[in-house]
């Protein structure tokens, strides 16, 4: 049997070592949040976030342990969080902005559903594009744990399963990680009844045309997941009532598109890269496409 490779050992072939620090030590909290996950998920007093949105017990309680983790790793200058109504201050020297969605399909909770965790990092100050990333990660806690990352210096992805010993240890799954060419799924959010006629258009086609199969759960990081080893397409793009989707381009959609690029695979807007698509409002929303490049290009070509 091959000798196991560990997310340690994987991180150490990493030139900068800063930034392999700041991937451990995310991935080393996964014991504590996993064991908690059985007593918060239910709660009577749902809280409203800044979006409007009524969060869970479980959401809070994740996102104060990951800002203490890197606030406290001196290796994050600000973090920028979905539950925060303002950045947290770190070392004003340090050489990290994080950007992460600290829960995301948390709506999937009381389902006992997968949901899972988003980060994005910069070396330059917020608000920068999604290209300016030098690493983009997420955590799904399904029926196993598993960690997959990438960064602007190997630009390849990795992911990893969280190993069965009590210690806080990952083991590689897959290196230079791929969407396959030929898709099989395709999952989609937001309700069709208010999808316009070209987009209603294009995804017939991938029913009728590409033959994928509907997949959908309401996480995006277990969606995109889904397209990361099927191949195929998600989106969660505008409708008539939200022209720019539910998506937020800092928190989820920036980290999973540089993700898909460097899987081989494309991100859209509708019309160019997610990773091109500048704004000074770090809650922007943006219709956001991630799968198979000949996919993306039809749906863009469809779109136009």
């Amino acid at each position: 049997m091959a000798e196991q490779i560990s997310l340690t050992q994987h991180l150490g072939q990493l030139r900068d070592r800063e930034l392999a620090q700041l991937i451990a030590v995310v991935a080393g909290l996964s014991a504590d949040i996993r064991r908690e996950f059985p007593h918060r998920l239910i709660t009577e007093n749902a809280v409203e976030n800044k979006y409007g949105e009524f969060t869970r017990e479980l959401d809070d309680w994740t996102n104060k342990e990951f800002c203490r983790a890197l606030i406290g790793s001196k290796l994050v200058r600000k973090v920028y969080s979905e539950e925060l109504a303002e950045p947290l201050l770190g070392e004003p020297g340090a050489p990290f902005e994080v950007t992460m969605d600290p829960l995301d399909g948390s709506s999937n909770i009381v389902a006992n559903n997968p949901f899972g965790s988003i980060f994005g990092v910069w070396r330059k100050s917020l608000p920068a594009t999604g290209r300016e990333q030098v690493a983009a990660f997420f955590k799904l806690y399904g029926p196993i744990t598993t960690l997959v990352y990438t960064t602007s210096e190997t630009k390849k992805v990795a992911e990893f399963v969280k190993a069965r010993k009590g210690v806080v240890q990952y083991n590689l799954l897959y290196d230079g990680l791929t969407i396959p060419d030929e898709g099989k799924v395709y999952g989609v959010g937001g309700n069709p009844l208010d999808f316009d006629e070209k987009y209603g258009g294009f995804l017939k086609r991938l029913v009728f045309g590409h033959k994928l199969k509907t997949r959908y759960c309401g996480a995006f990081v277990a969606d995109f997941s889904q397209i990361l080893h099927y191949g195929g397409y998600f989106g969660y793009g505008g409708t008539r009532k939200s022209p720019n989707g539910k998506l937020r381009l800092f928190f989820e959609s920036n980290p999973i598109a540089l993700i898909a690029e460097h899987a081989g695979g494309r991100s859209s807007d509708g019309g160019k890269s997610i990773l091109d698509v500048k704004s000074d409002n770090m809650e922007q929303r943006v219709p956001t496409h991630v799968g198979n490049k000949h996919i993306i290009e039809e749906l863009e070509e469809t779109l136009k």
